[in-house]
This record gives structure tokens, sequence and C-alpha cells, in this order.
């Protein structure tokens, strides 16, 4: 069974940084996309960066130069460094884990497997 448990959530303030982290367990493919996509309440899901088992990442535009997704396969966890954080980056993060495809981004909110969340809030 497939588990991912995502951590690293809290409050900061504008221009703060945080690291979310999400362990993975029980998911045995060596060809996969992982990422982290966020809800904020009364918004649509949304894909924020994606990394495949190449390494090679993706980012939304809103992110780019900002945040930073890594993998570290030895620990089975994947990382989503946020820095300069902004009031609209506030809302509920998750990581996700499927099966690879060409577009590992685009699939992202749609990922088969994926956390409970942890929530990032972001202060004026």
């Amino acid at each position: 069974q497939v588990h991912l448990v995502e951590s690293g959530g809290g409050s900061v303030q504008t221009g703060g940084s945080l690291i979310l982290s999400c362990v993975l367990s029980g998911f045995t493919y060596s060809s996969y996309c992982m990422g982290w996509f966020r809800q904020a309440p009364g918004k649509e899901r949304e894909g924020v960066a994606s990394i495949d088992m190449y390494g090679r990442t993706r980012y939304a535009d809103s992110v780019k130069g900002r945040f930073t997704i890594s993998q570290d396969n030895a620990k089975s966890t994947l990382y989503l460094q946020m820095d300069d954080l902004k009031p609209e980056d506030t809302a509920m993060y998750y990581c996700g884990i499927d099966l690879w495809r060409y577009d590992c981004f685009s699939g992202l909110n749609s990922s088969a497997y994926r956390g409970q969340g942890t929530q990032v809030t972001v202060s004026a």
C-alpha cells in the first residue's frame, strides 16, 4: 500500500521560508512522476512543482525562482524549499506520485496517490 506523509507546513510572514517534506512508502515502480500541488479555500487545485526519476523538474510560473523541488531517493523523501513566500502562496500543500508520463507536471493534480496535506499560511 502506498503512503505519502507531508510535514513542514506552518505560518510565516511575507518573505519567509519553509521546507516541506514528503516521505513515501510502498511505491515499487522505478519510473515515476512526483510533485507538489496546492489548494486554497475557494480555489482550484494547482500544480506547484514536479520531478521525475531522472531529476527533471518543472515549476508553475507563479513559483519559479522562489521554490525548489528535490528528492532524496535513499530516504524516499521529496522536498519543497519555499523562499520569498507571499500571501498568495497560502494553501494546503499535497505531495503526489504516479507512474511516469511524458508531461509529469500536467498530471500532478490527479496523481494516483497523494498525502493528507500540510497547511502553509503566509501573512502580509
